[in-house]
């Protein structure tokens, strides 16, 4: 999984799969989610992420991997 947040749209994408996405719904104003051709969950999409959600903090709970990589 991989969280990739851009400031200049301050959007947050939630890649949950490298399958590309074929679909994607808007299941609420600006959180839309991205299905693959099987009609699994690849991604998700928040616009104005930082008025929605607290980007101040990320905590993991109860992982069982290592992160292989942390970039500020």
């Amino acid at each position: 999984m991989r969280l990739q947040y851009y400031p200049d749209t301050d959007s947050l994408y939630i890649d949950l799969s490298p399958i590309a996405s074929v679909d994607s719904v808007e299941i609420s104003a600006g959180i839309v989610l991205d299905y693959d051709a099987d009609g699994n969950l690849v991604g998700i999409d928040i616009d104005n992420a930082s008025k929605k959600i607290d980007l101040g903090e990320i905590i993991l709970s109860q992982i069982p991997a290592r992160p292989q990589q942390v970039a500020v």
